[in-house]
């Protein structure tokens, strides 16, 4: 029998499906359809609601902004950390991940975030670890264009290093409240790191109290070797690209193989893959839905404009009936890497219509994607799925048809929990 396997969701703070039949048109930006969202999702016991961000406004497709803010393609959105503190104080046991990238924050900014954020959430706090991937988004930061990816990479590894020191600039017992000698926090137990590196150096020690977990959960996403390397020696949760049964199984192992060469206990990392399940009440309807999700008059030209986003490639210039030519990038390789399916000879136009398939086709009842999920966790071997929708766009009649319709066909079987047993997002990551 299959064990219990981990459930998160993937979205964005943006504007939401906001030109679908069943969308009230309301305006997502005081954040209450995303708090309504994160409760629906406590209520089924999810692992954590994962706050995706980008810093710019990307011209990617064509050169301009057009197809960006038309298709609301990574913009508008909104910063994700007021987002998240809002979420964890209307939730109990929710884990609330939120996206940082080292290129936008100081090391010392983040880790207080962090540890803010931490101590806000009663412990449920997450880093999405990002080094950003597009020149747009530097650019904002006072940069020509982004450092190659490898040195990113580098800068990343000394980044986490320093952050870690800070976290653990406060002795966990250092807050000792000691009315008779008049002292709230003994000194002695409280640490300058004088951290000096070949990219960043920070005195510390932190100013803010240690938070409930010591450090957030820490969560990334890593396609490329230099990725799964990074993300095999830092974290807690890794979201990754479904790519069948045996890519997917493929992939966890490479990244479990690497965890125990740097000293990890590999059962200590929750590899997620990332996946856009259609449901229906039959599987004509889900078919249905399907179809006319991938038939749109505009879902070519949005899902290239959306994968172009995030690997700085503008994909107007291929021919849509064409092999896609091998490529790489500065941006996301491993994002470009899995969008095009290297030597499998489809179109452009196919890959681009297969976009939101995930790699693991989950479209039917709940009924029959649960018993997909199912067997595609005993094939991989664990740990389980991160939900999203296509684009990121919310709506609140999909995260009903996940919450009130898939989690319970799950639960049934057994493959997902019922009920909390642990507070820490830590501790909720490592039940099972």
């Amino acid at each position: 029998m299959t064990r219990p396997f981990h459930l998160a969701w993937f979205m964005n703070f943006s504007a939401g499906e906001w030109n679908h039949p069943f969308s009230s048109g309301e305006a997502p930006w005081d954040g209450a359809m995303y708090v309504d969202m994160a409760r629906a999702m406590e209520r089924a016991c999810f692992d954590y609601i994962m706050l995706e961000d980008t810093l710019m406004v990307s011209e990617a497709w064509r050169g301009t902004a057009e197809a960006t803010l038309r298709h609301a393609l990574q913009a508008p959105k909104h910063d994700p950390l007021p987002l998240a503190a809002i979420i964890a104080s209307q939730t109990s046991r929710l884990g609330v991940v939120a996206t940082m990238s080292t290129l936008a924050y100081p090391p010392f900014l983040l880790a207080r975030l962090c540890s803010t954020m931490d101590s806000l959430s009663g412990g449920r706090f997450g880093w999405n670890i990002v080094t950003s991937g597009e020149d747009a988004a530097a650019q904002n930061f006072g940069l020509e264009e982004l450092p190659p990816r490898e040195q990113r990479y580098a800068m990343a590894d000394e980044y986490v290093a320093l952050v870690r020191q800070l976290f653990d600039s406060w002795e966990p017992d250092a807050v000792v409240q000691d009315r008779a000698t008049g002292t709230y926090a003994d000194y002695r137990k409280v640490h300058p790191v004088n951290f000096k590196g070949e990219f960043f150096q920070c005195r510390g020690p932190l100013n803010t109290v240690r938070s409930p977990q010591g450090r957030p959960a820490f969560v990334q996403a890593g396609g490329s070797p230099r990725g799964r390397e990074f993300a095999a020696r830092n974290a807690d949760s890794i979201i990754a690209t479904a790519n069948g049964h045996e890519g997917m199984k493929w992939y966890r192992d490479d990244v479990r193989t690497r965890a125990a060469a740097a000293g990890r206990d590999p059962d200590s990392i929750k590899v997620l893959f990332l996946v856009y399940p259609v449901l229906g009440v039959t599987q004509e309807d889900a078919e249905a839905k399907y179809r006319a999700m991938v038939n749109a008059p505009d879902f070519i030209e949005a899902a290239l404009a959306a994968i172009g986003t995030v690997t700085d490639i503008d994909f107007s210039q291929f021919d849509l009936d064409a092999e896609l030519p091998r490529l790489t990038t500065n941006g996301e390789q491993g994002s470009l890497d899995k969008f095009a399916q290297w030597g499998s000879g489809k179109t452009l136009r196919q890959l681009a219509s297969e976009r939101y398939d995930g790699g693991l086709r989950l479209v039917g009842t709940p009924d029959a994607v649960a018993e997909q999920m199912g067997e595609a966790m005993e094939a991989i071997g664990g740990d389980g799925f991160l939900i999203s929708t296509p684009f990121q766009r919310v709506s609140r009649r999909a995260v009903v048809e996940v919450t009130e319709g898939l989690v319970p066909a799950l639960q049934r079987r057994g493959l997902v929990r019922r009920c909390y047993a642990s507070r820490t997002l830590r501790e909720t990551l490592l039940e099972f």
